[in-house]
């Protein structure tokens, strides 16, 4: 939420600074405000069924048709044409201006010349839809790809306009070649929104031309519309996006450190968030016309503030962190070939770590079933979310290359030596998050896939840039990454998250603090020299050993409320009281002798814990289903 905070308190800052701008400026957004304003028409005229309003005469209004809206829809529509031909000569009077008041090769004048030409293509859409009669109750696979090419030439259009508002009103120069990871999450980010707005058009058609009173039993019928059919992808492509404008949003701020960057990503942000709840909104109460508008409209800013964001973020005169060399304090390490290559990168990725997560990922899929899966969906489950968490620790060691830099256990990582620069482990995590979310996605479905992006963005954003140096609650909050494996395991092959699986969830979340405590208690040197915030470094052991005895008593009710379920059954609930003792008795053992013997014998018990807790719910759940 401090992305809505930060841009409703920026409103008053932004509308000060727009009476400082430019004459050129002030014009060029005024120009990109009407825009909206004749977006958001267009879209009034198509969910009205307006669109043959004039029928299909293009420069002009047939008399003689007979529209579906009547009258009215002839108004509507006349009105949507003339309030769009004004664009033209607004344009071109932008294109005349640019060229007199700013040099020859200036970003402006290239951006104004891209606004006529993207005009002049909206005209020619229009044409298109008009023409070929691509209108009102035409629900034809070439309708929707017309539409979804719209969406392109508009989103374009306004890219375009935000550019030469930004540029003229004094945003540093763009220098789009060595960009690195940067780059690459910028076109990234703009190709997301371009897919979320082809899904959206397929949603919005969908929703006015089939209208189902049950959208997702009404997708599963094979009879249905092939619109209908594809219609639940919508918010789960804008979970997606959103997830990955989230995670952009958080290592633009750390890669580009600069104050336009940040207002910007968390504008943009703060815009996503906003345009989901108006999504939501306009579900709950079935899509009226005038909250498709502001939806879309608002689809439209979301563009504009990315834009804004790619400006300041590649701007020549940005530092650029992923550029920077070893530390003078560091030895830096030659660049590896071969099999050290190779150890590094995997290395980069914590297998140990991550071993913990699979086995809980590939249990669930067995407990949702009652059965084995296809052993090459249990495969492809096992790869997808090995590399999923594996990006999101490449990562995490990039962001935090200063504090692993004064830990003796991670001062010698690649990271901090830079024999893998960060731009190269960005990229490496970067491939491998986008190949397990496509993996995932196409061996089970896209809400694993969902759920494999929402543990990675959560450890990343939440935990390591939000959590980890601020506060000693950072494990208890930003620990939840941890408890996304089996709703990705889950999900893969049921494509649902029942209450049960939340349950697992929930017995990962409370056992975390747990686990990380004891491991804390081991490594309170390390961090305190490094200055983070971990409990027993700001509160002390004994007030550790107190949450930890706390959150066992947690773990020890939630992990039993299962065995109360029908669906379990009695195995689990026998392994899990036997787990639990020995759980308590470990940490009375470390409360009675707070050292690190004590605390190592819990942790290591805590991992053996979980797995075989997972285990015996996964065995439970095969019998009582068989």
């Amino acid at each position: 939420m401090k992305g809505v905070f930060s841009t409703f308190n920026n409103f008053r800052k932004y509308s000060e600074s727009f009476k400082l701008l430019p004459p050129f400026a002030k014009f060029a957004w005024g120009l990109l405000v009407y825009t909206l304003i004749a977006i958001g028409w267009g879209v009034f005229v198509r969910a009205s069924f307006s669109g043959d309003g004039c029928g299909d005469i293009w420069l002009g209004c047939d008399q003689s048709h007979s529209p579906m809206a009547g009258s009215m829809g002839r108004v509507i529509e006349l009105s949507h044409r003339l309030s769009t031909a004004i664009l033209g000569p607004l344009v071109l009077g932008l294109v005349i201006w640019a060229f007199r008041a700013f040099p020859k090769g200036h970003l402006v004048r290239k951006a104004a010349v891209a606004t006529f030409v993207l005009t002049a293509l909206e005209g020619l859409i229009g044409a298109a839809l008009v023409k070929f009669q691509l209108v009102t109750v035409n629900d034809t696979p070439l309708r929707a790809a017309v539409m979804a090419f719209h969406v392109v030439s508009t989103y374009s259009l306004l890219a375009s306009l935000a550019m030469a508002a930004l540029s003229a009103g004094g945003a540093p120069n763009m220098v789009g070649k060595g960009q690195g990871t940067a780059g690459t999450m910028i076109v990234m980010g703009f190709v997301g929104a371009v897919l979320l707005g082809f899904s959206g058009a397929v949603s919005a058609l969908a929703h006015q031309l089939h209208r189902a009173e049950n959208v997702l039993q009404a997708a599963k019928d094979p009879t249905s519309h092939w619109m209908v059919q594809l219609q639940p992808l919508h918010p789960l492509i804008a979970a997606s996006v959103g997830l990955y404008i989230f995670l952009y949003a958080g290592l633009i701020i750390h890669l580009r450190p600069s104050p336009q960057v940040k207002a910007a990503a968390q504008l943009m942000s703060g815009v996503y968030i906003f345009q989901c709840i108006v999504g939501g909104i306009t579900i709950w109460f079935n899509a009226p016309i005038f909250m498709q508008v502001f939806h879309l409209v608002m689809a439209d800013i979301l563009v504009v503030t990315m834009t804004g964001v790619a400006m300041f973020a590649l701007a020549d005169n940005v530092e650029r962190v992923e550029w920077r060399p070893a530390p003078n304090s560091v030895e830096a390490g030659e660049p590896l070939k071969g099999r050290a290559l190779v150890n590094a990168y995997i290395a980069l990725t914590k297998p140990r770590v991550i071993s913990l997560l699979l086995f809980t990922t590939l249990t669930a899929m067995v407990a949702a079933q009652g059965h084995f899966p296809p052993i090459w969906q249990f495969l492809a489950v096992a790869l997808g979310g090995y590399m999923s968490a594996g990006a999101a620790n490449a990562i995490n060691m990039v962001i935090d290359r200063d504090i692993d830099l004064t830990m003796k256990r991670t001062a010698s990582r690649p990271t901090v030596t830079q024999s893998i620069t960060s731009r190269q482990v960005l990229t490496f995590a970067f491939v491998l998050s986008a190949g397990s979310f496509l993996l995932l996605w196409l061996s089970s479905n896209l809400l694993s896939a969902v759920m494999a992006l929402s543990g990675l963005v959560f450890y990343v954003v939440v935990y390591t840039m939000l959590l980890k140096r601020r506060t000693w609650h950072n494990i208890v909050i930003g620990g939840a990454a941890g408890a996304f494996p089996p709703l990705v395991g889950w999900s893969a092959v049921t494509n649902d998250l029942p209450p049960l699986a939340l349950y697992l969830f929930a017995i990962i979340f409370v056992w975390t603090p747990v686990h990380f405590w004891a491991l804390a208690l081991m490594l309170k040197d390390d961090y305190a020299s490094a200055g983070v915030p971990m409990l027993p470094v700001v509160k002390g052991e004994k007030v550790t050993v107190q949450q930890i005895g706390i959150y066992t008593v947690v773990t020890v009710i939630v992990t039993m409320i299962p065995f109360l379920m029908p669906q379990v059954g009695w195995i689990y609930g026998i392994a899990a009281a036997i787990l639990n003792l020995l759980l308590v008795r470990k940490c009375i053992e470390l409360w009675r002798n707070i050292d690190r013997p004590h605390a190592s014998s819990l942790f290591h018990y805590s991992m053996l814990y979980l797995a075989l807790l997972f285990l015996a719910f996964a065995v439970s759940r095969s019998v009582v289903l068989a």
